[in-house]
């Protein structure tokens, strides 16, 4: 779904948008149809931005800190890293749900 007012915003800065109405008004006047012109299209550059990088966002890994804990634990241990390693299981499980396209 568009987000026009996130578009306006950066476009045309201070704006705002009744709730139920799909009016969008910039600096408290109602926007013209040319702005809205201008609007749609960048919220629909902003959407294909967002969806080309999907990928990334599914595809988010353990943060590093937590990824080292799980490195230092292993090590700490005696175990070995490898496929069984809570490292190794933890980064491919995300691999596997997030296949690159």
């Amino acid at each position: 779904m568009l987000d026009l007012l996130q578009a306006t915003s950066i476009l045309f800065g201070d704006c705002s948008k009744e709730l139920d109405l799909d009016d969008i008004y910039i600096d408290g006047t109602l926007a013209t149809s040319e702005q809205m012109t201008q609007i749609t299209a960048k919220a629909t550059e902003i959407e294909a931005e967002r969806d080309s990088t999907q990928y990334q966002r599914d595809r988010q890994y353990a943060p590093t800190g937590d990824q080292l804990d799980m490195l230092w634990h292993t090590i700490d241990e005696g175990g070995t890293l490898d496929k069984t390693s809570e490292f190794y299981i933890a980064n491919k499980a995300v691999k596997d749900a997030n296949p690159k396209p």
